[in-house]
């Protein structure tokens, strides 16, 4: 199991469209993800989940992953949310 804080880096923080693209990329692994922020804990490929974290520019959450492709589903979902993918 991996586990990272993260800082969002993408210009429009985690509005709906980041968070569609946010889950369908969750959602090409076959780990098990979870999103934390604060005191919420929810399943990345959950796009109804996802919406209820409402994330800005800068701020951060953790990222858990454990599966048989846990380091790359970290590299991508990390890639995506610094803006860098």
């Amino acid at each position: 199991m991996l586990k990272k804080t993260i800082t969002i880096g993408l210009s429009s923080g985690l509005e709906a469209r980041p968070i569609a693209m946010l889950v369908q990329i969750a959602s090409q692994y076959e780990s098990v993800i979870y999103v934390e922020s604060q005191n919420a804990r929810v399943n990345a490929k959950s796009i109804m989940g996802m919406m209820t974290l409402g994330m800005g520019t800068g701020e951060q959450l953790t990222i858990s992953a454990d599966g048989a492709d846990e380091t790359a589903a970290m590299e991508g979902i990390e890639n995506y949310l610094l803006g860098t993918a």
